[in-house]
């Protein structure tokens, strides 16, 4: 008889369906893998393609929520703060009934992910923080890009910036939910000491040529969990699910080796 990890079993489902004059008992073991997919400030667009990626690849369930206020969407005025995000999303998850969910989010969404990694809920099963915002580092602190043109920011968030030249169709980010959610410093002084009780797989996945949020940064950010993994993927800045999609999907589904590629 086969076993099947713990790590890989999802819960079974029964229900009963009355198809005409028959009652159908049905078990329903979803094998399905689910991703909760986070944007960070430029909006959902910049992590559609590689949530299709993700679908197509793994044939998984990809969840992409877009955060209130971004994208022309609606926010609530008590609706502030990153911690208050993270708990939107695990209730989300409590109404889709999803479980075993591995939650990726790039730059404040990673922050987002960090946050609901810390509230423990049983459907979150690991989390990987791309390019993530939101940790105090004092010696390598985030550049402030309030009010640079998008040619300049461009320039800090690629490292080939003439591949994404911007759009001026494309409406920029909402400025107004951005700094709701993550304030004027874009980071928690509380969020080391907490995440050092974490105790949940974690893979901090950075670009190299981040202007944003450098490096070091990010090697910080995994010093700061225990047993996350850390990886640099060369060929990227702040979004590497834009420059390096393949790479950033190698990354997402590789085994978790402690301290890898530190």
């Amino acid at each position: 008889m086969t076993t099947i990890p713990s790590a890989l079993r999802r819960p079974s489902t029964t229900t009963t369906h009355e198809l005409g004059t028959a009652s159908v008992t049905l078990l329903d073991r979803n094998r399905t893998r689910p991703f909760l997919l986070l944007h960070g400030g430029a909006g959902p667009v910049s992590v559609a393609g590689f949530g299709d990626l993700l679908a197509a690849r793994l044939h998984a369930r990809v969840l992409m929520p877009t955060h209130p206020g971004f994208a022309g969407t609606a926010r609530p005025d008590d609706l502030a703060g990153i911690p208050a995000l993270a708990a939107l999303y695990a209730d989300l998850l409590e109404r889709l009934d999803v479980w075993d969910v591995t939650v990726v989010g790039n730059s404040i969404g990673g922050w987002v992910a960090a946050e609901l990694a810390l509230l423990g809920s049983p459907r979150v099963s690991g989390a990987v923080l791309v390019n993530a915002v939101g940790l105090d580092v004092p010696e390598h602190p985030i550049t402030d890009v309030r009010g640079l043109a998008p040619a300049e920011l461009a320039k800090l968030s690629f490292r080939e910036p003439e591949r994404f030249p911007p759009d001026p169709t494309r409406p920029g980010p909402d400025l107004t939910a951005l700094a709701a959610y993550t304030g004027m410093s874009m980071s928690d002084p509380t969020l080391r000491k907490r995440l050092a009780h974490l105790d949940l797989p974690v893979k901090v996945v950075w670009g190299a040529a981040d202007g944003i949020a450098v490096a070091e940064y990010g090697r910080a950010y995994a010093d700061a969990i225990p047993g996350a993994t850390f990886t640099l993927i060369e060929g990227a800045g702040h979004l590497p699910q834009l420059e390096t999609p393949e790479e950033l999907l190698a990354a997402v589904t590789a085994p978790l080796v402690a301290g890898a590629e530190r």
